[in-house]
């Protein structure tokens, strides 16, 4: 039986909570199968209206090569996919941040968004509990350092920003993309399927180092 698979067995009561919490899919990876991409980061600078404005994002968040540094401590990940009840018809889940920011998008387009933002947002509080029970039960097993990933945070209604520190540093932790973690690649490469960019309903994915 080779390292992985003796390890993959040894954190199979992850898997299974994982399911138990929720996730349609979890996964045991090797660390090194995890893809870390300079470019991911170059998105959140571009492409997301959160940042700077999220202690838990960039450029708050550990930099993409400090990151690739704290990962080679690591062998092992627990890579998770979880399904949730927020839907959008095929043009929102296409033109999302268009539609959310014309300010000549039909109205009846802007209500769906809205929609799918809080049963999306719902979700993804969820499963930051899920995850973090996932973290807690690796700690109780003596893998003191496990630590999870899981989307943006949306603990507070508006980040502390301006105050410069966390209100629940227990509780908030770092997206995947946020430290250049390629989720789609990272999925790709351990067999799990993943709709990315969605036609109607979203994928959401998770991640827990463990070690």
């Amino acid at each position: 039986m080779t390292r992985h698979k003796r390890r993959s067995t040894e954190f199979s009561f992850l898997e299974k909570l994982a399911t138990d919490l929720g996730a349609a899919e979890a996964k045991v990876i090797p660390a090194r199968d995890i893809v870390v991409e300079d470019r991911v980061v170059l998105k959140c600078q571009v492409g997301c209206a959160s940042y700077g404005k999220r202690l838990r994002c960039p450029p708050y968040a550990p930099t993409v090569n400090q990151f690739r540094r704290m990962l080679r401590d690591y062998a092992h990940a627990l890579l998770l996919k979880f399904t949730t009840a927020a839907e959008a018809d095929a043009e929102v889940a296409s033109s999302y941040l268009r539609l959310q920011y014309d300010p000549g998008a039909p109205k009846e387009k802007k209500d769906e968004i809205e929609r799918f933002k809080s049963a999306f947002n719902s979700d993804r509080k969820r499963i930051n509990l899920a995850v973090l029970e996932l973290e807690k039960a690796a700690f109780n097993k003596g893998y003191t350092l496990a630590v999870g990933f899981s989307g943006p945070c949306l603990l507070c209604d508006e980040c502390n920003i301006k105050g410069g520190l966390c209100l629940y540093p227990t509780m908030a932790r770092f997206p995947e993309h946020a430290v250049g973690i390629n989720v789609k690649k990272t999925a790709k490469k351990a067999g799990m399927t993943l709709r990315f960019p969605f036609s109607r309903t979203p994928e959401p994915m998770a991640l827990l180092l463990i070690d």
